[in-house]
């Protein structure tokens, strides 16, 4: 069965808000990454003010919850508005799990990103629902 996690979005203060809740749960950061780290994109250009921004962190609170974030930017930051910034994260099984709950929640609602094979090794997509709530599936394929 998938893993549930919240996922926080913060125009530009990700870092200081992750490091304040790293201090709080007494634990180290699993992930961390910046939009500076993705490869490039063609035809698209970022910003130089938003490379030191968080593409991703992950901070764990207990042995099934993690705490995720990012930054808001470019596209995406046209969306972002003070208490619509937490997002339900999925974490499925398998590609087949992601697919059935990508598929179904998202029935009705508005994709905004097709689940996908990523640069950063995971089967990932983001949509709306119906009811106006956001959410992220992703699969993370084994480390060789």
């Amino acid at each position: 069965m998938a893993q549930v996690n919240p996922y926080l979005t913060f125009n530009g203060n990700c870092e200081a808000a992750f490091n304040f809740y790293k201090s709080v749960f007494g634990n180290e950061f699993a992930d961390i990454n910046y939009f500076k780290d993705m490869p490039p994109v063609e035809g698209k250009t970022m910003p130089a003010e938003e490379g030191g921004r968080i593409m991703h962190v992950v901070l764990p609170i207990s042995k099934e919850t993690n705490l995720f974030g990012s930054d808001t930017g470019g596209e995406w930051a046209s969306n972002y508005k003070e208490g619509n910034n937490i997002t339900i994260s999925l974490n499925a099984e398998s590609e087949e799990e992601a697919t059935k709950l990508f598929d179904g929640l998202s029935a009705g609602g508005r994709v905004t990103m097709p689940l996908e094979k990523t640069f950063w090794g995971a089967y990932f997509g983001m949509f709306t629902d119906k009811f106006g709530i956001n959410w992220m599936v992703n699969f993370d394929y084994p480390k060789n």
